[in-house]
């Protein structure tokens, strides 16, 4: 979508940015210099002054998964709105964009806030709102910018009520683009439960100026007990609920229909889906909206990833680390690292070893079976140690992670580093 909203600027400006003393990881004696100014010295991780627990980022591996995602999205004619909640870093939108992203999705209006405040054009808001503070905040940013495309959710006729209320009390003029949020089943999340209650939602965003309603969207990660059928299933009565809301004239004055599903499980599932949306009244935007691809894990996506069905489409790779040092060893089979709850995640998954650096030597091995991660207290990780390892007090381990939304919340500054670990770049987060 090119830099129209400054873009490029803004996050070139984080690496002007003065280090202080509030960023994890990061080495103590640079602590006057900007980010720009410490990326340039190209300083080792493990010599260079970095502290430990360090989350990193590959630099080889975030460029891998970008192009991955890019030939998959254009080889099967789909659009693509990372969702940035998994990662809520502008540099990497900025990159996720230049690799041929429409724009970005997000969950919440303030995720949208620093997303317009790096001058993202085209948000895609994958939540109901009706907060009048928030809706007020977005019908400014509409009308201040002819260029904003701005979309979110609506599954009620209450909720079109309240938004067309809030806007109007906001002297809104332009109106602000809607998709009915299609339920993926009872005991799931949002959503409609019924084509019927889509349809009165329908009429009920017609009746309104202030809103225009541009498509459907859902999410088929909560389709209930999801396994391929169950999904295909869901999928189709998505397609089927914008072709008969197209049928109805709802559409009118759309310049696309938006059809929008795809988290990072099934989006193999979507793309199939997608290619039999048939003709509509207007040209089909079909927007997929998968986001934990630009790291993937070691856990929960690499489990779930559809590369896994689909294995010559190619395949991500594991893009975060935790580096943590061996602090404790207070029996032959046991020894603690200096990381723990406040900097890993824990809700998919514990972390696992993946591969040990000797402090003594500065020598690499691939972390040996049975050195395992058994818990996590707030600023501990507890492992079992294989009797015979020379694990030692002061080496540095690295993990792996699962679930990537709930790493990047833990740190405000993560390093990108080479596969030498030479750190390149500094990537701020804004949660």
């Amino acid at each position: 979508m090119g830099d129209a909203g400054g873009l490029d600027e803004r996050v070139a400006a984080l690496d002007r940015e003065r280090i202080g003393h509030r960023y994890k990881a990061v080495p103590p004696d640079a602590r006057d210099l900007t980010f720009g100014e410490l990326a340039a010295q190209r300083r080792g991780l493990f010599d260079g002054g970095f502290t430990t627990p360090a989350l990193v980022l590959s630099e080889e591996a975030l460029e891998h998964n970008l192009g991955l995602l890019e030939r998959y999205t254009a080889g099967h004619g789909l659009a693509f709105a990372p969702h940035g909640k998994t990662t809520m870093a502008p540099q990497l939108f900025a990159r996720q964009l230049a690799r041929g992203a429409w724009g970005i999705t997000l969950a919440v209006p303030h995720q949208a806030r620093v997303a317009r405040a790096f001058g993202i054009q085209r948000i895609f808001l994958a939540n109901e709102v009706v907060d009048p503070a928030a809706l007020a905040w977005i019908g400014a940013e509409l009308d201040a910018d002819p260029d904003v495309t701005f979309l979110c959710y609506v599954d009620s006729v209450r909720g079109v009520e309240l938004m067309a209320a809030a806007l109007e009390a906001a002297g809104t003029r332009r109106p602000l683009d809607v998709v009915i949020e299609l339920g993926a089943g009872e005991g799931a999340r949002t959503g409609v439960r019924t084509e019927a209650a889509a349809m009165a939602v329908a009429e009920a965003a017609a009746a309104t100026t202030a809103l225009r309603l541009v498509g459907v969207a859902g999410y088929e990660g909560e389709v209930p007990d999801a396994d391929p059928p169950r999904v295909a299933a869901w999928l189709r009565r998505l397609v089927a609920l914008a072709v008969d809301l197209d049928a109805a004239g709802r559409f009118a004055g759309a310049d696309e229909i938006v059809v929008s599903a795809g988290g990072s499980a099934w989006f193999d599932a979507v793309a199939d889906a997608f290619a039999e949306l048939p003709g509509l009244s207007a040209p089909a935007l079909k927007l997929l909206r998968s986001g934990a691809y630009v790291t993937h894990d070691d856990g929960h996506y690499r489990r779930l990833t559809p590369f896994n069905r689909v294995p010559a489409e190619g395949r991500p790779e594991p893009a975060l680390r935790l580096w943590a040092q061996v602090i404790s060893r207070p029996s032959p089979t046991e020894a603690f690292l200096n990381a723990g709850k406040r900097d890993a995640p824990y809700d998919l998954g514990l972390p696992h070893p993946v591969s040990v650096r000797s402090l003594r030597t500065g020598a690499r091995r691939p972390a040996p079976a049975g050195l395992a991660v058994t818990g996590l207290s707030d600023q501990h990780t507890w492992l079992t140690v294989p009797a015979d390892d020379p694990l030692d007090v002061g080496d540095w381990l690295a993990l792996g992670l699962s679930h990537p939304c709930t790493t990047f919340d833990k740190w405000p500054l993560i390093p990108v580093t080479t596969a030498d670990g030479t750190v390149t770049s500094f990537v701020h987060t804004f949660f």
